[in-house]
């Protein structure tokens, strides 16, 4: 006996119109957040920062690489991943490369963040056949000071992140042998979006949002949405190269 409703034509109809309401109501919504995202006040970025790129050292000014708008997703992967980036966030990247070109056509430079080495994450891009350029924030304080990452003593400061490891459940922990790490290290990594401006020679922050926002989470996940059977509770993610078939 299947576990979904069977109905009618007429039946589906109905419901789909109930539905499109609420669609259309969060629709609504969407824009008022998005007004109010561009509201949001610029604040310059004084510090100076030094990144390790596939091109050698850049500012976070020439991060944006002649245009006036940058967009990065930080990856977790930190310094101490010893089997590479988490999974949940290379799902995301495998979704980003077909985004460069209209966003570089929009003014927008689209990269990603790690804290990892250089050489690790050149390697780790390597393997997942991505085209976006890829930087390291290692030795550097960026994702500290933009809460991308947490200290050690910060990490247990926080209620959510140390019953997270001190009581984890099953698939964190599978989570955590999927990157190499031990939660302590592996959660300290911030799954976010952040974004800068730059006009008259000075950079802007405008925006971070991190996990759970549904913004950061794996392409596909948007489409599973609309697909008619529920996805499982748990965040279960697999490499595209480490799937069990």
């Amino acid at each position: 006996m299947p576990e979904h409703k069977i109905g009618t034509r007429e039946e589906w109809q109905a419901t789909r119109d109930e539905l499109a309401k609420l669609e259309a109501e969060q629709a609504e919504r969407n824009e008022e957040i998005k007004s109010k995202r561009l509201d949001l006040p610029w604040v310059p970025v004084e510090k100076e920062y030094e990144f390790d790129t596939e091109d050698g050292k850049k500012t976070l000014a020439e991060l944006f690489d002649g245009r006036s708008q940058l967009l990065a997703y930080n990856i977790m992967f930190g310094p101490d991943y010893a089997l590479g980036a988490c999974p949940g966030c290379t799902s995301l990247g495998d979704g980003l490369d077909g985004s460069l070109v209209h966003l570089n056509h929009r003014d927008v430079t689209l990269l990603c963040f790690s804290r990892a080495p250089i050489e690790r994450l050149t390697a780790y891009k390597r393997r997942m056949g991505w085209q976006f350029p890829y930087v390291s924030t290692y030795n550097t304080d960026f994702a500290f000071d933009f809460g991308l990452a947490l200290t050690e003593a910060q990490a247990q400061q926080i209620p959510e992140v140390k019953e997270m490891i001190d009581n984890p459940p099953g698939w964190l922990e599978e989570w955590s042998r999927q990157i190499g790490a031990e939660l302590k290290d592996g959660l300290r990594e911030g799954p976010s979006w952040i974004a800068f401006a730059r006009e008259n020679g000075t950079v802007y922050h405008t925006y971070t949002v991190m996990a759970p926002d549904p913004f950061v989470a794996p392409y596909y996940s948007f489409l599973l949405e609309r697909t008619p059977k529920p996805q499982p509770a748990e965040p279960r993610a697999w490499r595209k190269d480490e799937y069990p078939d």
